[in-house]
């Protein structure tokens, strides 16, 4: 059976289209991110990044992926660790801020959140960190919080931890931008994410039908990580009308954790960090001290 047969060019979407041998990259496809994607890495332009006052440098959007280490960041605060005080600044994704010299060699992967640590535990040279779930084992090990030291409860946070590293590509990439983002609708990649999404928030549901928090009995940088993706999505405040499409009511567990995690302050906090929508009382584009929470939101500051 030949693939003309097997996958006739008629049926395909759109109609008659066949993948070239070799696949080159045309400017404008993508869908709403089209303007900054791209197939290669690397700098587009130079710009050095802003150094503030204190260790830990954050250079992120209050996208779910940065609000992970923003709310991580705001609970070791909350919790009496003050070295883990923190500059945030903003980086506007849909600029290609992240494409500037000195964001690529912090990241060279050109995706936010990216951290500099100017005070690390050996007093040696900073150390740059990149990758969320990198971000929150070094934080959580320098200041020996919200990860266990205990071998078999540390490897169920990990698990967890890794799980919605691996899982989440399925709810954004995936089911959001097929959904929410692409610039037609694919009735077939919108079933099969959805139904992987849906799988996903079954998996979680019956993990937390028995545990109080995702690893367990200890809230955890698991819970940290994984309540902006599919708690957000629980919440019904994730890719437009979603939570009704994908009946997130139906995950009484899930419902249960993301209502606990959301009312904790250090979370709301966390959330309010390098956001850019919603709510101008609920964004706080920069943050540089504890105070500014009171006095440098767009509501208090009046700027777009």
């Amino acid at each position: 059976m030949t693939d003309e047969t097997k996958f006739p060019p008629e049926k395909n979407f759109p109609a008659g289209y066949q993948p070239p041998k070799v696949w080159t990259w045309e400017k404008g496809n993508g869908g709403a991110f089209a303007s900054i994607n791209r197939p290669i890495a690397g700098p587009t332009h130079e710009k050095e990044l802003p150094v503030g006052k204190h260790p830990l440098q954050l250079y992120s959007l209050g996208t779910p992926n940065g609000v992970k280490v923003t709310i991580l960041l705001e609970e070791l605060l909350a919790a009496g660790h003050s070295g883990a005080e923190y500059d945030a600044w903003l980086i506007r994704i849909n600029d290609g801020d992240q494409f500037g010299s000195g964001f690529v060699e912090v990241n060279p992967n050109s995706k936010i959140p990216a951290m500099m640590d100017h005070a690390p535990v050996d007093g040696g040279a900073p150390i740059r960190l990149f990758e969320s779930a990198s971000m929150m084992t070094y934080l959580a090990d320098k200041f020996g919080a919200f990860l266990p030291k205990d071998a078999r409860k540390r490897a169920e946070v990990m698990n967890w931890l890794f799980w919605q590293m691996g899982s989440a590509p399925f709810l954004g990439g995936g089911f959001g931008h097929f959904y929410e983002y692409a610039p037609i609708k694919i009735q077939y990649a919108i079933d099969r994410y959805a139904m992987e999404v849906k799988r996903q928030l079954d998996v979680l549901n019956r993990q937390l039908a028995d545990h109080e928090f995702i690893a367990g009995e200890d809230y955890s940088i698991a819970d940290m990580a994984i309540l902006p993706w599919y708690g957000r999505l629980a919440a019904k405040a994730a890719y437009s009308d979603a939570g009704d499409f994908l009946s997130v009511d139906e995950y009484e567990h899930v419902q249960r954790w993301r209502k606990q995690l959301f009312a904790r302050p250090a979370v709301e906090r966390g959330s309010m960090v390098n956001r850019v929508f919603g709510e101008p009382s609920m964004q706080l584009h920069e943050r540089h001290d504890a105070s500014d929470f009171e006095t440098k939101t767009q509501d208090k500051i009046g700027k777009a």
